[in-house]
């Protein structure tokens, strides 16, 4: 029985090598780049288009702490990527839609879909690009927490 158990221990330690080596190179290949239709604009391109505020609404695919934290642009309808396709209706479609995430990839791929569903789509922007480029960002600050006190101190 001994036996059996160290031959099992020796033809572990010879396979297990070959095993994760196989793993290893699965796991090097990186994922295929997203290749978006869709324009990434810069600085120039957004305050262009901000030139005509009535034909233009910004759609911002960031989660709520991210535009806390980095900030945005002035006026937009808040949407996440993934929740882009549920709320089209929502959308307007007689106006230019720029898409906005931090550094426009998930901008891109909103982009991209809206205009496979026939939105007038100019581009996509990074806003932390854009601020970058010298364009002006909105913080916005979360109310501060008060602290509660208790009104009835004694129950």
């Amino acid at each position: 029985m001994k036996l059996f158990v160290k031959l099992m221990v020796v033809i572990a330690v010879i396979i297990a090598p070959a095993i994760f080596a196989q793993d290893a190179t699965h796991a090097a290949q990186p994922a295929a780049k997203y290749e978006a239709k869709s324009q990434k604009l810069n600085r120039v391109q957004i305050e262009k288009l901000l030139a005509n505020p009535e034909q233009l609404v910004f759609i911002d695919l960031r989660r709520p702490d991210e535009l806390t934290r980095v900030g945005g642009f002035a006026a937009y309808l808040s949407i996440q990527l993934a929740d882009l396709e549920k709320n089209l209706a929502f959308i307007p479609k007689d106006r230019t839609i720029v898409t906005v995430s931090n550094h426009a990839g998930r901008a891109l791929r909103g982009a991209d879909l809206l205009a496979e569903k026939g939105f007038k789509v100019a581009g996509a922007a990074g806003i932390q690009d854009y601020e970058e480029e010298g364009g002006w960002v909105k913080r916005i600050v979360p109310p501060v927490q008060k602290e509660f006190t208790n009104l009835f101190p004694n129950d």
